[in-house]
């Protein structure tokens, strides 16, 4: 499943660059994100708990920031795994200089495996769509309030 969309954040492309690479901005901005721990520059460790129709399932997994192009983008790239089944995808995000501030475009792709993908198919894309949405306009307030 692939989704992209774009917005428009008041602040500076470098203020918005310094959040995507905050783990305490991407914590508060994931949906369902219990937990973020930076393990390196480009390594990290979380714990999501997502509720997919009738299914509710806790992931633990890894998240990498890869093809790291200061201030312009990246992508992250996260795989986790549950008792219901894994998830793995990730965002290419780019960041260009607008007269209001920064445009964020992403291009999210997503893949829901195990039994979490057979028992909660039809809600897959749907919540997909919300959380991203969820995601991108968290961290969009979440980048204009940071201090810096």
């Amino acid at each position: 499943m692939k989704l992209s969309d774009e917005v428009i954040i008041p602040v500076p492309r470098q203020k918005v660059w310094a959040a995507l690479n905050d783990p305490e901005v991407l914590r508060q901005a994931i949906p369902g994100c219990e937990e973020i721990v930076k393990k390196s520059d480009t390594e990290m460790e979380a714990k999501v708990t997502v509720k997919l129709g009738p299914v509710k399932a806790s992931f633990k997994g890894a998240v990498t920031l890869s093809d790291l192009d200061p201030p312009n983008g990246y992508r992250i790239s996260g795989e986790g795994k549950s008792m219901m089944g894994g998830a793995i995808g990730g965002a290419n995000v780019r960041l260009e200089e607008v007269p209001e501030g920064t445009k964020m475009i992403y291009d999210v792709d997503a893949q829901v495996t195990g039994k979490i993908a057979s028992l909660a198919q039809r809600f897959i894309e749907p919540t997909a769509r919300q959380l991203s949405a969820q995601f991108f306009e968290s961290f969009a307030k979440l980048a204009v309030s940071e201090p810096g």
